[in-house]
């Protein structure tokens, strides 16, 4: 079996995927900053909306309809969202963090902040 990174021919064990330590290390090291790159990407985005949704929220509502044009002017990312909820009557809220999200069919978004506790 080869080396994944230098190609080199492996001695030892049929299990080893790395010729030697210098070689595990370089991958591992790669293989995280590769994944911390990419998570803070995606987190800034979620970040972002967050920040989007309070803005228009507010400190003190609990929730508010606005125009899906409003969201959109401000660069919100449809896509990014942390998780969903599926209510009784089969709507979908979109949650990024502790604010939710539901579109309706006429362009208007209802916005909700997460109850406290």
């Amino acid at each position: 079996m080869k080396c994944k990174i230098c190609s080199k021919l492996i001695i030892g064990r049929k299990d080893k995927l790395f010729c030697s330590i210098r070689c595990k290390n370089y991958y591992h090291t790669n293989l995280r900053r590769v994944t911390l790159e990419a998570s803070q990407k995606i987190d800034r985005l979620l970040h972002r909306n967050r920040s989007i949704l309070l803005e228009i929220i507010g400190k003190n509502r609990k929730q508010i309809q606005v125009n899906r044009i409003i969201l959109e002017q401000k660069k919100f990312r449809f896509n990014y969202l942390t998780h969903y909820h599926i209510n009784k009557e089969g709507k979908t809220y979109h949650w990024i963090y502790d604010f939710a999200w539901m579109s309706f069919s006429d362009d208007t978004i209802l916005i909700v902040r997460k109850p406290e506790n």
